[in-house]
């Protein structure tokens, strides 16, 4: 449970746009790359992390029952 929260929470933070349209693609800066950098890039990858975790650990739990 701690797991889904976190990853929950890592998602959420993640978000650059608001609203609808940036779900679909409809941003300002679409086709454009920026590079992660600082706290932006240790979210993204304790976000990777923790999906990682998440699933396995259903995996096992799954496995198990």
């Amino acid at each position: 449970m701690i797991l889904s929260v976190l990853l929950i929470a890592g998602v959420l933070m993640q978000s650059k746009t608001s609203g609808l349209s940036g779900a679909f693609g409809g941003d300002d800066a679409a086709g454009a790359y920026q590079t992660r950098r600082g706290l932006e890039k240790l979210v993204f990858t304790t976000t990777i992390v923790v999906a990682v975790l998440f699933a396995i650990v259903s995996f096992v739990i799954f496995a198990l029952s």
